[in-house]
C-alpha cells in the first residue's frame, strides 16, 4: 500500500513538474483557458471568410428559389449531399425519406448532433426579389433555407478542424418539420443512435440582430390538433323546428371550448385553446346536415387532461342540442408535439459558449413561447437545447414566420455557424476531460 502510495505521489508531482514547465495549467493539461475561450472567435473568423460566407449565402438562395414541402424535399437533400460531397463529409441517405445524416470527427464515442430542417411551407411569396420562389404556392417562410446554410457553413469549419474534435458530431439535416413530424420518423430510422445530446438553432426577427436567446427548461409549447364534426339533420332554414340544427351547436361549442382556458385553468399555466376552422352549408335559406369545426391546442403541462376536456366539451355540448359529435384528436395523422424542454447543463454551456463567441450582452433569456418544434421529439429522447437567433436590424422590418413577406437577414449566418460549431466543439471537449479525469482517478 505505501509502496502505491509513493508511485501515485511522483506521478502527481512529476505531472505537476510537467504543467510549470511547459507553463501550462494543471486544472486543464492540454489547453489553457484563455485557448478555449478563443476557439469560438476563431470559428466566427471562418464563417466570415468569403469562402464560408459566400458559399452559405450562395446554398441558401437555391433553396429558396426552390422550396419543397414535407417529405418531397430531393432537390433540397441533392443539394445537401453535393457540398457534403465537396468538403469530405460522410453521411448516410436517405433517412426519413430525404433526409440526410452526415458524420465528422473520430467516428468514435462520444456523439453529438446538430440539427437543421429543410421543408418549406405552402405559402405563395410576395417579396420580389431576384431569388424569389419559383415554384407557386411553396415558399421557405420560416427560415429553414438560413437553417441548412448555417449548419453547412458550421460542416466545413468543423470538417478543417476535425482532428481537434475528441469526438463525434452528428449532423441531422431534417425532412417535414411544418407538422410531418419529420423527428419521429429520424428517430425511428436512427438518427440518435449512440447520440448523447443535440443542439437545434432557429433564426428570428423577435430578437435583435447578432443576439442569441434561450433559457433553461420548457422553452415552446406543446402542441396538438383537433378536427369535430358535428352531425344533426338538415332541412329548409324557414322550418328550423323539423331540423337538428348542427349550426347552433357547433356556435355553442366553440364558445364553450373557451371556458376551458378562462375558467378551469391556472392563470399561471399558461394553456391555449383555438378553433381556426368551422366548415358547413353552401345555401342562405338550408340547414346542413353537418359542421366540421377544427382547431389547435397548446400546453405546456396537463396536456393529455386538455384533449379530453376538449373532446368531453363538444360531445356533450353536441348532446345538449339533440346533436352527435365524432372528435379527432389527430386529423390527417398530425400526431401532438410534447414542449420543447432544454437541458439545464446544455443549456449553461450555450451561455457561456454564446458569451464567448459574441459577448455576455450578447446572452438573452427568452420567455416561453405557445409555439411549437419538432425538434421536441429529440429533446425527448435525450438531452436537448433549442435556441433562437436574433436577425432583427433595426434600419429594417422583418415578418414574422410563416409570412408572405419573410424575408431572412443574411448577415447573421456566420454567427449562426459559428454557434453551431462552437457548440458542438465545446460539448465534446467537456466530455472528454470529464471522462479523462474520471479515468485517471480509476487507474488510480
Amino acid at each position: 500500500m505505501a509502496l502505491n502510495n509513493f508511485v501515485v505521489l511522483f506521478f502527481s508531482l512529476t505531472l505537476q513538474l510537467l504543467f510549470l514547465l511547459l507553463g501550462v495549467s494543471s486544472e486543464s493539461p492540454w489547453i489553457t483557458a484563455g485557448d478555449v475561450t478563443q476557439v469560438p472567435k476563431k470559428y466566427l473568423e471562418l464563417a466570415k471568410s468569403p469562402e464560408v460566407f459566400d458559399r452559405m449565402v450562395s446554398i441558401r438562395r437555391k433553396i429558396h428559389e426552390n422550396p419543397e414541402l414535407g417529405y418531397e424535399e430531393f432537390e433540397t437533400s441533392k443539394l445537401i449531399r453535393s457540398e457534403l460531397d465537396l468538403i469530405g463529409v460522410k453521411y448516410r441517405y436517405p433517412v426519413a425519406i430525404t433526409g440526410v445524416i452526415g458524420y465528422i470527427g473520430s467516428g468514435e464515442p462520444p456523439f453529438v448532433a446538430l440539427r437543421a430542417d429543410m421543408d418549406a411551407l405552402p405559402i405563395q411569396e410576395a417579396v420580389e426579389w431576384e431569388h424569389k420562389s419559383k415554384n407557386p404556392g411553396k415558399m421557405h417562410a420560416c427560415g429553414h433555407d438560413g437553417h441548412v446554410a448555417m449548419l453547412l457553413g458550421a460542416a466545413k469549419i468543423l470538417q478543417e478542424h476535425r482532428h481537434d474534435l475528441q469526438g463525434t458530431v452528428v449532423l441531422i439535416f431534417q425532412p417535414a418539420e411544418e407538422g410531418l413530424r419529420g423527428a419521429k420518423k429520424m428517430i425511428e430510422e436512427g438518427a440518435l443512435k449512440n447520440v448523447e445530446a443535440i443542439f437545434g438553432l432557429h433564426l428570428t426577427n423577435r430578437v435583435p440582430f447578432g443576439k442569441a436567446a434561450s433559457r433553461a427548461g420548457p422553452m415552446l409549447a406543446g402542441a396538438g390538433f383537433f378536427e369535430a364534426v358535428i352531425t344533426g339533420k338538415g332541412g329548409h332554414a324557414a322550418i328550423p323546428q323539423h331540423t337538428v340544427d348542427p349550426v347552433v351547436a357547433a356556435s355553442s361549442i366553440v364558445l364553450s371550448l373557451q371556458h376551458i382556458v378562462s375558467r378551469e385553468t391556472d392563470p399561471l399555466d399558461s394553456k391555449v385553446v383555438t378553433v381556426s376552422k368551422v366548415n358547413g352549408g353552401n345555401a342562405f335559406n338550408v340547414i346542413p346536415d353537418s359542421i366540421t369545426i377544427g382547431g389547435t391546442l397548446r400546453a405546456f403541462t396537463g396536456f393529455s387532461q386538455l384533449q379530453q376536456r376538449i373532446k368531453e366539451v363538444i360531445t356533450k355540448q353536441a348532446t345538449v342540442h339533440r346533436c352527435n359529435a365524432s372528435v379527432n384528436l389527430t386529423p390527417n395523422g398530425k400526431e401532438p408535439l410534447p414542449p420543447t424542454v432544454n437541458d439545464m447543463d446544455l443549456y449553461k454551456q450555450f451561455k457561456k459558449v454564446v458569451g464567448d463567441l459574441l459577448g455576455q450582452e450578447a446572452v438573452e433569456e427568452a420567455q416561453p413561447l405557445m409555439g411549437s418544434e419538432d425538434f421536441s421529439k429529440f429533446a425527448e429522447v435525450i438531452p436537448g437545447h433549442f435556441s433562437f437567433l436574433g436577425m432583427q436590424d433595426e434600419s429594417k422590418g422583418y415578418a414574422s414566420s410563416h409570412s408572405p413577406l419573410y424575408r431572412i437577414n443574411e448577415d447573421v449566418f456566420p454567427y449562426g455557424a459559428a454557434i453551431h460549431a462552437s457548440m458542438a466543439m465545446q460539448y465534446l471537449k467537456e466530455k472528454a476531460s470529464k471522462g479523462s479525469a474520471s479515468g485517471f482517478h480509476d487507474e488510480l
